[in-house]
Order: C-alpha cells, then structure tokens, then sequence
C-alpha cells in the first residue's frame, strides 16, 4: 500500500517574489520531485502587504489542504512569512503537524517599515503555538541584521522552540547563499534531524 504523501505548505516573506534560486523554491523543487504535495504561493502584493489579506490567504491555503487525503502537513515560514503564522496562531483555527520558522524579523526592525509594522508583535503565546501544530520549530542566524538581539531571544524561548542557531547565516536568504540547503530537506523528511548551515559555495 502507498503512503499518504505528506503535505507542505511554503510562506515566503516581504518582497519575496519567489526567486528561482531561493532555498524556498529549491526545497518546493525537491519535494514535488520526491512526489511530496507542495504549495507556494505567491501571496498578495508582497511589496506592501496587508496583514488581513495575508491571514485570509493562509486561511484558504490551510483549509484547501485540510480536504486533500490526509497525510502530514508541514509549513515552512521564512521571515515575514513566520511573523503571519505567529499572527494567524494567535487568532486560532488553524492547525498543522509540523512548522518551521526560519528566521523572523524582530519588532524593532518591522517597526522602522510602514508597510509591514501591523506584523510585528503578534500575540501568539507557547500555548498559542502549540494549539496549531503538533511540533513547531525556529532556525537562525546569529547574525541576522534583522533580528537585533537574535531570533532565540525575541521567539525561541518566549515560545519555547526548539532552536537551532547558525553561525553566520544573517537572514538565511539569497544575500546569504542560501539556494540549495541540504540539511532543511532532511528535516523536511524527518523532524528529528537538526538544521546546519549550507554547503560551502565552491
């Protein structure tokens, strides 16, 4: 008998048009090759988005999933995209069995742009959290110029994540080198597996 194939759900962040060599496209790539179900949408107006019309997306997307044969259901969140899951979790209804925050912003730093300052401080408790998924994870850079003071002070431990810290991986995007990343696919396949830096570019 074949296995239900698991369900993943892939939430980019501000003026994120989906670059082709991204990590969150490769990873979309890999998945759908490996015969996975993949979602990655391009979601509304992402120069100047709207909180309400984002959380409304989410709701559609994570709704449609839930009427598709019932295997896991993973949703991988980078930068503004984590800060609209930490958003919709606060408001509740919405529920996955694994979740991967990769590398949101801080407050203080949303706060400085007008077009993404409704994102910021959502109010999402570990409670919170834990009601919408069964597992939910956070990877960052320990040098991320956008999360002052480190994603592990401002959402690991608030929200009791498991954490995992990169040295020298700023925002975990393209800036970063991060196209192809062998070690986030892994865990995409078992939640088990910690999440390390890229390869080194030859």
């Amino acid at each position: 008998m074949t296995s239900t194939p698991r369900s993943f759900l892939i939430l980019h962040g501000w003026q994120n048009h989906r670059p082709k060599d991204h990590w969150q496209h490769w990873l979309a790539d890999e998945l759908t090759a490996g015969g996975d179900r993949v979602t990655y949408p391009q979601l509304p107006e992402p120069d100047r988005p709207d909180l309400g019309a984002w959380l409304a997306r989410l709701r559609e997307l994570m709704a449609a999933d839930e009427r598709l044969p019932r295997g896991e259901h993973v949703v991988v969140c980078h930068s503004l995209g984590a800060l609209l899951w930490l958003q919709a979790a606060a408001r509740g209804g919405i529920r996955a069995d694994r979740v991967l925050l990769v590398a949101p912003p801080a407050a203080e730093v949303l706060d400085r742009h007008e077009e993404i300052a409704a994102f910021a401080r959502p109010a999402a408790t570990a409670a919170h959290v834990r009601a919408a998924a069964g597992r939910t994870g956070l990877v960052a850079g320990d040098n991320d110029a956008y999360c002052p003071g480190g994603a592990a002070h401002h959402y690991g431990h608030p929200l009791a994540l498991d954490t995992d810290v990169i040295p020298g991986a700023a925002h975990l995007d393209l800036d970063a080198g991060y196209g192809p990343w062998p070690s986030l696919l892994a865990w995409a396949h078992d939640p088990a597996v910690r999440i390390s830096a890229r390869p080194p570019t030859p």
